[in-house]
């Protein structure tokens, strides 16, 4: 009975995702029949593109950190010389609220929020694609000071590589999503 019951959720769960309008992001779609295939090879069209994005606007610590996370996921054999197209990263907003209160008022945990605006354009085409990206993190507030002030500087490394990823990956689905509603790589 209870293989029943996981082949049934295993189905349910399969169909949700085949509903849901999944589309992998570097596989090739190929034929006419709108069905994707891969036959062990990447498409390499958008790595390309990322390729030649170059990284601007960044002013403060947690952004320089972002753009390095960027710039080895874009570009990891160097700034492009001719880039096709520009990233503009905004300065970081950073929230900080403090939880977990003592008795006595002080807290033992705070809760740090940075938010990153982005814009992708390029010269040819203008604006291409823009949003926020945003996380939460938290660390201990430790009786030994160069504690706590190693847990902040560990948030603020580990919340640049996610926001990076987000980033990469909206833009990733960006270019993907042009790929495929032209079909033609070539047309960026």
């Amino acid at each position: 009975m209870l293989l029943k019951m996981k082949n049934i959720a295993v189905l349910a769960l399969i169909m949700c995702v085949c509903a849901c309008g999944f589309e992998p992001l570097y596989v090739e779609k190929t034929g006419g029949d709108d069905l994707w295939y891969y036959n062990n090879e990447y498409d390499t069209d958008i790595v390309h593109e990322m390729a030649q994005i170059k990284i601007s606007g960044v002013t403060d610590r947690i952004g320089q950190l972002i753009k390095n996370e960027l710039m080895d996921t874009f570009n990891p054999h160097g700034t492009p010389k001719n880039a096709k197209y520009f990233l503009k990263i905004e300065p970081v907003d950073k929230e900080t609220t403090e939880q977990a209160l003592r008795d006595d008022i002080t807290a033992t945990r705070e809760k740090v929020k940075y938010t990153v605006s982005y814009e992708l354009w390029s010269e040819e085409k203008g604006h291409l694609v823009s949003g926020k990206s945003w996380i939460y993190l938290s660390y201990d507030l430790l009786d030994n000071p160069y504690s706590t002030t190693m847990d902040r500087k560990k948030i603020e490394k580990d919340g640049a590589k996610i926001i990076a990823n987000d980033i990469s990956l909206r833009i990733a689905s960006y270019f993907h999503s042009v790929k495929t509603k032209r079909g033609n790589p070539n047309e960026y």
